[in-house]
């Protein structure tokens, strides 16, 4: 169980409460001390003002009606008095500030041979002795006298206090956190590869600069994205242009002995083609289209899977259960083509499709036979223009994994380049079912296991290789 919180407004709220609550102990202390005095005189005069009046009224007062006096003092005001007992032992009084600041003060002033305790024979309250003539009486008075009698009424105005304050720090701090929470809204859309509209400008001054530095950071690098995406566009267009005008005269050449050099240089303008969809494929992934809501991964894996079994290769799909996501359709069918194409260039047999759900996140895994990638190398795979001559050697521009990489990171999700039993990559593509809208989808019927025959294979987009 995790007590203290992870967000700035939690954390701003709990900082707030207990300087709150130190400051309220510290002034409730300073109130106590201050108090303590002042109010301990004022209940000892009382109390001697009730004892002496008491007394002159049974010296006074006529002998048959002093029972009638005492039975009214004791209805009226909760007072008895008792005769004192010669010799008799009382409870010390308890080592309190307060009370013996009043003990002190009716000794003086009722004199110092004044007894005064809390308990006598077992009845609890405030004892104070006095003498009429040679005879020792004891008064009898609720400990209401000397104690306050509300102490939960405090506590709970105290607690309404610091509820209400709380309240308010809770407004104050969650109008201030407004603009960090946008902030982070947008830096998680340019994590996930999108470009964030731009944040409000509002609220103190140093956020109000912070929002600004973002928004012109933000403006910056897509104006370095779209300047990047133009002039790949351009170095594309400037070299597939001579490339046609290379492979129409290869195929115009007449000469039979040469149709093995033909052919070899047919695959290097094939090749070169393929790098440079690559290249534009990589620059131009923030400009992808927009998540579609209930996607079927299953769906996207079967056509995709559909092309490969039409033009003759090795693949077959399992397709479990998926629940529907917040998807880019195109973007996630690059990123399946792109996986079996790895693994039909470097896996050396047949290339298997698997797809489920794995708690909280859906799954879609390509599995070969091929010779692995190390442990030490996995995250050196995911960067770009990076190959594993060693393990997994052949053509390609280092950019097929990369490319998976970043279109899983725009669905949230990740890639994980693993080992298969028995030998091979087990390349998994690990989506969260929330969303990206923070909604969990309705559960789809499961569906039976799917072989290599697919349905709709006329519903296949164009992939990029790996």
């Amino acid at each position: 169980m995790r007590l203290w919180p992870r967000s700035l407004l939690w954390r701003s709220v709990l900082f707030i409460a207990l300087l709150l609550v130190v400051a309220n102990l510290a002034w409730l202390q300073i109130f106590r001390a201050s108090e303590r005095a002042p109010r301990a005189l004022q209940t000892a005069q009382q109390i001697a003002s009730v004892i002496n009046l008491t007394r002159w009224a049974l010296i006074t007062a006529d002998p048959a009606k002093r029972f009638d006096l005492l039975s009214e003092l004791s209805q009226s005001e909760s007072i008895q008095v008792y005769l004192a007992a010669p010799g008799e032992r009382i409870a010390p009084l308890p080592d309190r500030d307060f009370v013996q600041e009043v003990a002190s003060e009716l000794r003086r002033q009722l004199g110092p041979e004044t007894l005064i305790t809390l308990s006598r024979g077992g009845v609890r309250g405030l004892w104070v002795s006095f003498n009429i003539d040679k005879d020792g009486y004891w008064m009898h008075m609720p400990r209401s006298r000397i104690e306050r009698n509300e102490p939960l009424r405090w506590i709970g105005w105290g607690a309404l206090v610091l509820i209400l304050a709380l309240g308010g720090a809770y407004f104050i701090v969650s109008l201030i956190n407004r603009p960090l929470r946008e902030l982070t809204r947008a830096a998680g859309q340019m994590g996930r590869g999108t470009t964030p509209q731009p944040v409000t400008e509002s609220g103190p001054s140093e956020i109000g600069t912070l929002a600004q530095a973002f928004n012109q950071m933000a403006a910056d690098l897509q104006r370095l994205d779209d300047e990047r995406a133009l002039l790949l566009a351009g170095v594309s267009h400037d070299l597939r242009t001579p490339l046609s005008r290379i492979r129409l005269g290869l195929e115009m050449m007449g000469d039979k002995e040469d149709d093995e050099l033909k052919e070899g240089l047919v695959q290097d303008i094939e090749d070169i083609d393929t790098a440079i969809g690559q290249f534009l494929d990589f620059a131009r992934l923030r400009d992808t289209e927009e998540a579609v809501p209930g996607t079927d991964l299953n769906t996207l894996a079967e056509n995709v899977v559909a092309r490969y079994v039409l033009s003759g290769k090795p693949v077959r799909s399992t397709l479990g259960e998926a629940r529907p996501l917040s998807l880019r359709p195109r973007a996630m069918q690059r990123l399946i083509g792109n996986l079996i194409d790895n693994a039909l260039r470097h896996g050396g047999g047949e290339v298997e499709l698997v797809t489920g759900e794995d708690g909280d996140r859906v799954y879609l895994e390509v599995l070969d036979r091929g010779p692995g990638i190390p442990e030490d190398a996995v995250e050196r795979m995911l960067q770009p223009f990076t190959r594993l001559d060693t393990a997994r050697s052949g053509s390609g521009t280092g950019l097929g994994l990369a490319i998976v990489d970043r279109i899983a990171g725009m669905h949230g999700g990740n890639i994980r380049l693993l080992s298969r039993e028995g030998g091979g990559l087990r390349a998994r593509l690990e989506v969260p079912i929330r969303d990206v809208s923070g909604q969990v989808p309705a559960v789809r019927p499961k569906p039976s296991a799917v072989s290599h025959q697919t349905k709709n294979p006329s519903a296949v987009s164009g992939q990029a290789s790996a």
